[in-house]
C-alpha cells in the first residue's frame, strides 16, 4: 500500500520540478549539528559526547585451518574469536598520533594522499587523520585492477600510499615500480613485509611505526591547521562501468551536508546501535554509513563477505560468522547481498519436510499482508522467523539498500522475514545522497523522496521517450542539486562541467545523473531507465537493458546476467547468463532475448566484471565473452 501524505512537492507547480522534501522546501539543510561543518570537526563533536563508549571494534584471528570440501577441493578456513574494542578516546588518541606520524613523513596538508586497503578499523583511523590534518585523501577500490591503480596514484600525484601487507603481496607488487612520485607505502598488517621485494626509492612503514614516530614530543607538539569547510576532503575513484576510473572530488561541506541528508532519514540512530562494517569504505555508501554512525554514537565492527555469516566462504564449519558475534542493529547492504540471502533462505527451505514448508508459506502470505498494509506480525516472527533472522545475528532493526536497484521481491521477501528495508538513490557524485525511501513505506520500485539536502529536477529526453507530460506519472532525466553535489573529476577541471556539474543562476550545484525517473504524486522517485542501457532496434524499437536483466534475475535459477545488443547486428538481443532461466515474465517479444549463453563462472568484482557494488561492468564483460557474443549473432 502506498503511503498518501505528501513526502515532496515541486517547488514551481510544474512536472517537472525542482522536487524537495516537505521538510526542506524553504531552505536545503546543510549540517546535522549546528557549527560542525567540517568531517574533523564532526568526529572530535562525537568523541565528546561518547568518549569511553566502544566505538570501533576488530575480530580476533585465532588460527587459519585447510578444510576439504565433499568435491575434493581445498578451502583456507578461519578460526576467529571475540571482538576487541577502541573506546572513542582511544580512537581519537589514534588519529593523532598516526596524523603526527604522517606530517612527519613529510605529508604537507593540502596534498593528496592515497589509501587502497580492504575495509578495517586502520581504514577508518586514517581517514580521520587525514580530515584532521586537512591530507586530502584519494581512496581506491581494493578490487580495482592493476592499470587502474597506476592510473589512480599517478593522476593523484600522491607521494603516500596507506594499504595492507595482503594488497602489497598481491596487487601492489608488481605495480609501485610503474607509479612515479610515490615515496612512502604505509601497510595495516601483522604479517611480515620483505622490503627487499619493492623498489628501494619506497620508503616502507608498517601503521605501528607510524604512530609511534608521530608520539614522539617533537612530532606530537608541532601545531597545524585545521582545514574549512571548503577544502578537499577526498577523492573518490569510482570503479565505473567503463572506461578509466574517475576520481570525484568531494569538499568537506559536501559530505556533511550529504550525511545530514541520509542521517535524517534513518529513524532512532544512537549510542545503542552496533553496525557491521563490511561493505568497501572506497565506496561512498559504506564510507557515509560509517562516518554517519560514529557521528551518532554507534559501535562499528569490521567484517568481511567472506566471514559476514555462519554460512560464508571463510568461516569454519560450526563457527560463527561476524553477525552472529557482533549482532548488528542497523545493516547497510547492496542488493546482490540481499539476493544472496534471500536465495541461501530458500535454499533452506528447499531442505525441509513438505509440512514444514506449507507452514512457512503461511506464515509469509499473512505477513506480507500485514507489511503491505503497513502493520507489523509479532506472532508470525516468533513462530517462523525467528531462525531466519539468527542468520543476520537476529537483531537488526532496519537495512538500508542503495548501490544498485533492488528487485521487488527481494525487497518483499526482506521486509517479510527480517526487518524494514529502505531503499536510496544518490551517486558517488552526489557524496551518496540524494533520496532514500521512509522505512513505513512498504511500497517496491521507489526509491523514496528528496534528502532534506538535496532537489531533484526531471529533464526531457525526447529521444528515449521520457518527458514530463507522461501520464500517469511525470518522467525524465533526474538532475540532482544541492549542497551535497561535488566539485567535479579530478585532473579535468572544466572538461566535463557543462555535461555533468553545473551551477545554477542562484548558485546552487547540480549533476545530471544519466538514470531517468518518474516522480509520484506524493513526491517519491521511481528510476525506471538509465540512458545508457538504452538501445534501438532494427524495428525501431528501444530495448532497456537493465529492465529486462531485472526481470529475467527475478527467477531463482539466474544467479547474475547481462543482456547484450549489437550495434551491428541489433534485430535481436542475446544475453550471457550465471545458470538460466525457463520462463520470461511481462516482457514483450522483442525484449525477451533470443539466444543465451550459459556460464558457470560467478562475476565478482575480484574477476572485474562487476564493480564493488556489483553493478555490471559490460564493457568489460563484452571483451571477456566477444568470441561467445561473435559466434552468437552469427559472425564469422
Amino acid at each position: 500500500m502506498l503511503p498518501q501524505c505528501e513526502r515532496a512537492r515541486s517547488l514551481s507547480g510544474r512536472p517537472e520540478g525542482p522536487y524537495r522534501a516537505v521538510e526542506s522546501a524553504d531552505a536545503l539543510v546543510t549540517q546535522d549539528f549546528e557549527g560542525v561543518d567540517t568531517l574533523d570537526k564532526l568526529f572530535v563533536h562525537a568523541v565528546k559526547r561518547f568518549g569511553q563508549a566502544s566505538c570501533l571494534g576488530t575480530r580476533e584471528v585465532l588460527s587459519e585451518e585447510e578444510e576439504k570440501q565433499p568435491n575434493g577441493k581445498i578451502f583456507k578456513k578461519l578460526v576467529l574469536g571475540d571482538y576487541s574494542w577502541m573506546t572513542y578516546e582511544e580512537v581519537n588518541q589514534a588519529v593523532e598520533s598516526f596524523g603526527s606520524g604522517l606530517a612527519a613523513l613529510g605529508q604537507q596538508p593540502c596534498n593528496t594522499i592515497a589509501i587502497f586497503c580492504e575495509t578495517r578499523a586502520e581504514w577508518m583511523i586514517t581517514a580521520q587523520a587525514c580530515f584532521r590534518r586537512n591530507f586530502p585523501l584519494v581512496t581506491l577500490y581494493a578490487t580495482l585492477g592493476e592499470d587502474a591503480v597506476v592510473y589512480g596514484l599517478d593522476q593523484c600525484g600522491a607521494t603516500h600510499l596507506i594499504t595492507s601487507t595482503e594488497l602489497l603481496r598481491t596487487k601492489l607488487k608488481n605495480v609501485l615500480s610503474a607509479v612515479s612520485g610515490l615515496q612512502h607505502v604505509v601497510y595495516a598488517g601483522s604479517d611480515e613485509v620483505c622490503r627487499a621485494d619493492y623498489p628501494q626509492s619506497l620508503a616502507m612503514h608498517s601503521i605501528q611505526e607510524v604512530m609511534e614516530l608521530g608520539t614522539k614530543p617533537e612530532n606530537l607538539s608541532k601545531e597545524y591547521k585545521r582545514p574549512t569547510a571548503s577544502d578537499l576532503a577526498v577523492v573518490m575513484y569510482t570503479s565505473g562501468s567503463t572506461g578509466k576510473p574517475k576520481g570525484v572530488k568531494m569538499q568537506h561541506s559536501n559530505l556533511i551536508a550529504g550525511m545530514a541528508g541520509q542521517c535524517q532519514r534513518i529513524p532512532g540512530l544512537g549510542s545503542q546501535d552496533t553496525y557491521i562494517a563490511y561493505l568497501p569504505l572506497a565506496h561512498v555508501l559504506e564510507l557515509t554509513a560509517e562516518i554517519s554512525c560514529v557521528s551518532h554514537g554507534c559501535r562499528l565492527g569490521y567484517s568481511s563477505p567472506h566471514t559476514l555469516t555462519d554460512q560464508s566462504s571463510k568461516i569454519k564449519s560450526g563457527g560463527k560468522g561476524d553477525c552472529s558475534v557482533l549482532k548488528p542493529t542497523p545493516h547497510a547492504a547492496v542488493p546482490e547481498i540481499m539476493d544472496r540471502i534471500c536465495k541461501n533462505v530458500n535454499g533452506k527451505l528447499r531442505e525441509m519436510s513438505v509440512i514444514q514448508r506449507t507452514l512457512f508459506k503461511v506464515g509469509y502470505n499473512y505477513k506480507l499482508q500485514k507489511v503491505s498494509q503497513g502493520a507489523d506480525s509479532p506472532v508470525c516472527n516468533k513462530l517462523f522467523f525467528k531462525r531466519v533472522n539468527l542468520l543476520l545475528g537476529g537483531c537488526v532493526r532496519l537495512m538500508l539498500s542503495g548501490g544498485a536497484p533492488l528487485s521487488a521481491s527481494t525487497q518483499r521477501f526482506m521486509n517479510v522475514c527480517f526487518c524494514p528495508v529502505a531503499v536510496g538513490y544518490g551517486l558517488t557524485e552526489t557524496c551518496g545522497a540524494g533520496t532514500i525511501s521512509e522505512f513505513s513505506d512498504y511500497s517496491t520500485g521507489r526509491v523514496g523522496a528528496p534528502l532534506i539536502c538535496s532537489e531533484i529536477k526531471l529533464r526531457d529526453w525526447p529521444e528515449g521517450g521520457y518527458t514530463s507530460q507522461d501520464k500517469p506519472h511525470p518522467r525524465g532525466e533526474i538532475l540532482i542539486g544541492g549542497p551535497n553535489v561535488a566539485m567535479g573529476y579530478y585532473g579535468s577541471e572544466g572538461e566535463e562541467e557543462n555535461d555533468n556539474f553545473w551551477v545554477d543562476e542562484a548558485g546552487q550545484r547540480w549533476f545530471c545523473t544519466g538514470d531517468v525517473g518518474e516522480v509520484h504524486p506524493d513526491g517519491c522517485l521511481q528510476i525506471v531507465d538509465r540512458k545508457k542501457d538504452l538501445v534501438k532496434l532494427q524495428a525501431g524499437e528501444y530495448v532497456s537493458l537493465g529492465k529486462i536483466e531485472a526481470a529475467l534475475k527475478n527467477s531463482p535459477l539466474i544467479d547474475n546476467i547481462c543482456v547484450y545488443a549489437s550495434r551491428l547486428y541489433i534485430n535481436y538481443i542475446l544475453c550471457v547468463c550465471v545458470c538460466v532461466c525457463g520462463t520470461v515474465g511481462k516482457l514483450e517479444r522483442f525484449e525477451v532475448p533470443q539466444k543465451i549463453r550459459l556460464s558457470s563462472e560467478a562475476w565478482t568484482p575480484e574477476t572485474g566484471l562487476v564493480t564493488d557494488a556489483f553493478k555490471l561492468k559490460r564493457k568489460e564483460l563484452k571483451n571477456h565473452y566477444i568470441k561467445d557474443i561473435e559466434r552468437l549473432y552469427g559472425a564469422k
